[in-house]
């Protein structure tokens, strides 16, 4: 059984991830980490539903002790923090938070020189397959395919595009031997004149509670082929999180993807 650290237990992936650990048997809850000005400091860390004997607190260095693994869907702000905390108790780190800044991945880059470390923007086993399916799809049809990434998420994701439709890009850009940064088109209002040749578009929704729905369009001349990944409960991100941390112990120090885990 391993011992987990749950960084931002009282959120919703961390509610979701301690839900989880119940149901799954093969984890115990090490410790659970939330922000100093937080309500739920001193309460078990399940604030909802049989208690798991844990209590929430926001000292991470503590929340560490005894741990074997520690999992991460903080606020971006915070993630650098707490992989400086993994890295000095020698604890793998499994990144979920997206909207990274690029000092905060830069040190994340740092901390996996220590400790395994891994970056997953989504940790959904049907969505990481589905990036793969895109790689594919993108070297197989080349250049006279243009590529749309649409994505949709409840009202309150603060991030946009996701942090997976980002991922998508740059693996379709990688596969097409170009970097997203050259290729991405975020914008698009008034007269944008004709859409460039080999660029990857985006196209963002924001309502309701939807948890998440990612499609990859491939549109060439009188023909289109969608990818299209929709999930319906949050628990598949909680589940597939405590399968990439399981698999982290016991790795070498680095930087790891959800592809490692599914070995694709």
């Amino acid at each position: 059984m391993h011992r987990l650290t749950v960084f931002g237990a009282t959120g919703r992936m961390g509610q979701a991830v301690l839900r989880a650990v119940r149901e799954c048997g093969d984890f115990a809850v090490a410790g659970a980490v939330a922000s100093a000005g937080s309500a739920a400091l001193g309460r078990d860390a399940v604030l909802e539903g049989p208690p798991c004997g844990v209590r929430v607190s926001a000292d991470a260095a503590a929340a560490l002790g005894g741990a074997a693994v520690a999992l991460d869907f903080s606020a971006p702000t915070a993630v650098a923090a707490h992989a400086l905390a993994c890295a000095a108790a020698g604890v793998p780190l499994v990144v979920g938070t997206t909207g990274l800044d690029p000092r905060t991945v830069e040190g994340l880059h740092a901390a996996a020189a220590r400790i395994a470390l891994l970056l997953a923007p989504n940790t959904s086993i049907g969505v990481n397959l589905l990036e793969r399916l895109a790689v594919i799809a993108a070297r197989g049809l080349g250049p006279a395919f243009d590529v749309e990434i649409l994505e949709a998420h409840h009202r309150a994701k603060r991030d946009a595009p996701s942090g997976t439709a980002v991922r998508l890009g740059e693996a379709i850009a990688a596969a097409k031997g170009e970097r997203l940064a050259e290729q991405a088109l975020y914008e698009r209002h008034g007269d944008v004149g004709p859409r460039p040749d080999g660029g990857i578009g985006f196209a963002v929704l924001r309502g309701g509670d939807i948890v998440g729905e990612h499609t990859v369009l491939f549109a060439g001349d009188g023909e289109r082929i969608e990818l299209t990944h929709r999930a319906t409960d949050r628990m598949i991100f909680a589940r597939g999180a405590l399968r990439a941390a399981a698999w982290l112990v016991g790795r070498a120090p680095g930087l790891y993807r959800m592809q490692d885990v599914l070995g694709l």
